[in-house]
């Protein structure tokens, strides 16, 4: 039975995978099938304020949504902004909770401390009220929310993911239109499916300077958290899910710079898919990949500090994180070459010797050889190591990351 299963799941995937290739080609050659009509969304939507919803120094709103079955809807959200000098404009951040999680006022409050103005909206027709995983539903909301595998055969703009995407590009339009922000200074993060919004709005929403997924990627049908849900939906089904909704379509319409926040064994979004998805987009990317990096809100996914200082060097003009040049593999010495504002102080080999399940596999670190009057980095890779990339640390222990190499089976 088991071999059984394995053997469905993997047909399964080659059959989406196909399937997807080929929604990703006609989507990626004809803007017109997008299912968003950017023109509308990128007008300022009606709003009011969110009346019995309070939080200290930020402001509860509902803003007008899309329709949903044809009756109109409203989307709640909170937004802050620094206190500012009078005709002073800050940078702007568009905040987009994960699965179970709705609107979060700390969140907002957290950049609002960094000088930035800051709107976190629900993307599952809920307001903040109840306890994470169960918030009230709002009577005028859009449909509920991650994934919606079960509706796949209703009208697109009927499904969740289209609206939690244009919940975010109408989010970015209301904060664009305040008088203390600046419309030409804005980014967009966001966790776990919030993350795999990120994915999508950044190929959506071209007025985004930047763009940080944290955990979410494309290439859902091939090794993600839900290939039990593909498998139950049916090879055709599951293709039309992925060829609507999958950020692999929209990746490679993305242009702005974007940093991708993850860990190695994400439950949800493994390495592969990652790899995959970062190497669409047209923009430049960033990579912060940490062993075993925990999934969740709060610390974990809100406030790792490579976040804070990659929109600081693009919207405000801030040092920027390091960058790797180059990178490359002679024999078992694998090397990275790099350039730093902030002075680097140590170089990492991660490594696994594991195969099968991204999320299973053991890592381990060993040392790397730093040369910083090269700006270069390597490592010997361990014997039977099936996959490896190197870590640098700067000196306020911000991370980036170089691209993995899945090697030979030995």
């Amino acid at each position: 039975m088991k071999s059984r299963s394995v053997l469905s799941r993997a047909s399964l995937c080659i059959v989406c995978i196909a399937l997807l290739a080929l929604f990703t080609s006609v989507f990626a050659a004809e803007s017109a099938a997008m299912p968003w009509n950017t023109q509308a969304l990128f007008q300022t939507p009606k709003s009011a304020p969110a009346e019995g919803f309070s939080e200290e120094n930020v402001s509860a709103l509902f803003y007008d949504g899309v329709p949903y079955k044809g009756a109109p809807t409203r989307v709640f959200a909170w937004y802050g902004a620094p206190k500012t000098e009078p005709g002073k404009k800050v940078p702007a951040m568009v905040l987009v909770h994960g699965g179970g999680g709705t609107a979060f006022a700390v969140w907002v409050r957290l950049w609002n401390s960094r000088g930035y103005a800051a709107i976190a909206m629900d993307t599952c027709g809920c307001v903040p009220r109840g306890t994470y995983g169960h918030w009230e539903r709002d009577a005028q909301g859009g449909p509920g929310g991650w994934g919606d595998f079960e509706h796949v055969d209703e009208p697109a703009t009927d499904q969740w993911s289209y609206h939690a995407v244009a919940d975010v590009v109408l989010g970015h339009s209301l904060i664009c239109s305040f008088p203390e922000v600046d419309a030409e200074r804005t980014g967009i993060t966001g966790i776990s499916w919030g993350g795999y919004l990120t994915s999508i709005t950044a190929g959506v929403d071209n007025r985004f300077k930047l763009a940080v997924p944290v955990y979410g990627c494309g290439f859902l049908g091939e090794d993600s958290a839900w290939l039990k849900d593909f498998e139950g939906m049916g090879a055709e089904k599951a293709a039309k899910w992925l060829g609507l909704w999958d950020p692999s379509v929209y990746l490679p319409r993305a242009a702005m710079p974007m940093l991708w926040v993850t860990g190695t064994n994400d439950f949800a979004y493994p390495m592969d898919s990652l790899q995959k998805s970062y190497r669409l987009p047209k923009g430049p990317r960033t990579l912060a990949i940490r062993p075993r990096m925990p999934h969740g809100h709060g610390g974990a996914g809100e406030n790792p500090e490579e976040i804070h200082a990659f929109a600081d060097n693009i919207l405000t003009g801030g040092t920027p994180l390091a960058a790797i040049t180059k990178q490359g593999r002679d024999g078992n010495t694998a090397w990275v070459e790099f350039s730093a504002k902030t002075p680097i102080t140590t170089a990492e080999l991660h490594y696994t010797k594991a195969t099968g399940k991204w999320q299973d596999r053991l890592w381990e670190v060993t040392p790397a050889t730093l040369d910083i009057k090269a700006n270069r980095a390597s490592g010997e890779i361990p014997e039977r190591s099936t996959v490896y990339y190197i870590n640098l640390t700067d000196e306020k222990e911000r991370v980036v990351s170089g691209e993995h190499e899945e090697l030979p089976v030995k």
